[in-house]
Order: structure tokens, then sequence, then C-alpha cells
């Protein structure tokens, strides 16, 4: 499989710079990372959450998870995970747990972790578990457009 037609299209809409890198097939963006070699820092991983207004996809590093009173602070609201019904439904041509961070492709309101910001490139799931697709910081920010930002993300170091 080739990177989910929908994020394939809004790549296409945005007139986006990047390439697409096949890999054996992984199980989790953190695994992808180790698989292609990349830091874990670079992957970008998106969570979909279901807030009281609508849904919202969290994006942050493979290395790191969501601290919840963290993004409760951001939201001002308590979001709850998806599940897998939910995710399947919103991110009807991509595979399970291979969930793009290009929210707004799939109409869906999307937060960027700000660790992400300081990372020259930037990797994400294709939609799919064995391809991956690659853009530079600032085309990712391009790309990504008016998204929100904010402090939301631990280390998954310190939970070792």
């Amino acid at each position: 499989m080739t990177i989910a037609p929908k994020l394939h299209q809004y790549l296409d809409d945005q007139h986006a710079d990047y390439d697409v890198i096949m890999h054996p097939p992984t199980q989790s963006a953190m695994q992808t990372a180790r698989v292609c070699h990349i830091p874990a820092g670079c992957m970008a991983k998106a969570v979909l959450l279901d807030t009281p207004d609508e849904y919202l996809l969290a994006v942050l590093p493979a290395d790191r998870r969501i601290g919840l009173t963290e993004l409760r602070s951001e939201l001002g609201g308590k979001p709850r995970l998806a599940d897998e019904d939910e995710i399947i439904a919103v991110f009807d041509d991509c595979a399970f747990g291979a969930v793009p961070p290009l929210g707004t492709g799939y109409g869906v309101v999307t937060i960027i972790d700000d660790s992400l910001l300081n990372q020259p490139d930037i990797y994400f799931e294709g939609g799919d578990h064995s391809s991956m697709v690659h853009m530079n910081q600032a085309e990712f920010a391009r790309v990504a457009g008016q998204t929100r930002h904010g402090r939301f993300s631990e280390s998954t170091a310190l939970l070792d």
C-alpha cells in the first residue's frame, strides 16, 4: 500500500514537498523509528481524542506520551481517547494504528506538541504500517497550517 488516499490528496492540494519511504511492516511509530534508524523525537505520532465538542488529533513525538493533565490545561476540558471504531470511522482510508498527523486533511482539529518544533525533519506514518512520509520542519509547519500548538507530552523515559 502507498500512503492513504486522503493524505495523498491533502499533500497534493498543499503542493507539499515530501518523500515517501517504504519500510518493513511495523506496529507502532516508535518501532518505525527504530527500523528506519531515525531519532524517535523526529517521528510524529497521532492520537485521536474525543472532546465534548469534537474530535481532536494530538500530535507528539514517538518517544513521548500524552500528559493528560497538561492537555486538559491546554484545552480547558477533559478529552478521552477515541475508541477503535471511532478511529476507523474518522481515518477510514488508514490502517488501524497508522494515523497520519495532519488532521486537517481529515476534517479533524489538530494540536501539535511543542517538542516537535525543535526537530529539523519530521517523519510520520503514511496511513499504513509500511510507508512513512518525510518532510523538513518548515514544510511540515506550512502544511499543518494554523494548527494549534501546546505543551502536553511527557518523556517515556520518565516512566521507565
